[in-house]
């Protein structure tokens, strides 16, 4: 098992969301990562490609809404995080990391909203 700071990876995948960086998010994860998005139902996304597919979009979104990172804390295994969209959009993701020290997994769900906030993510 390699060493490696699951704080700091989190904090390099903030900086991408913020600026809007596919290429960089991608790079942080593992080549068969998957992301479970359960904002509007349980959706599974798997490997490089059909992370591409979910994140493209929703990077525009940030980068033109506004990414703000609210809570971030340790957990036994992994990190936890809680970031806003248009300062009002909370979600929650919980990532977790292979041993090479790339994003192996991610859920995501709604965390607690604005009155303005719609849910989605």
């Amino acid at each position: 098992m390699s060493d490696f700071d699951p704080m700091g990876i989190v904090v390099d995948w903030v900086d991408a969301c913020r600026k809007g960086d596919l290429a960089t998010l991608l790079d942080l994860h593992a080549d068969d990562a998957q992301v479970e998005c359960m904002c509007n139902g349980s959706r599974h996304h798997r490997g490089r490609r059909e992370l591409e597919t979910y994140w493209g979009p929703r990077l525009s979104t940030f980068s033109s809404a506004g990414f703000g990172l609210e809570e971030i804390h340790p957990v036994p295994h992994g990190i936890d995080l809680e970031y806003s969209v248009a300062s009002s959009l909370r979600i929650r993701v919980s990532f977790r990391f292979s041993p090479e020290g790339k994003i192996y997994s991610t859920l995501c769900e709604p965390a607690r909203q604005t009155s303005h906030a719609d849910g989605a993510c």
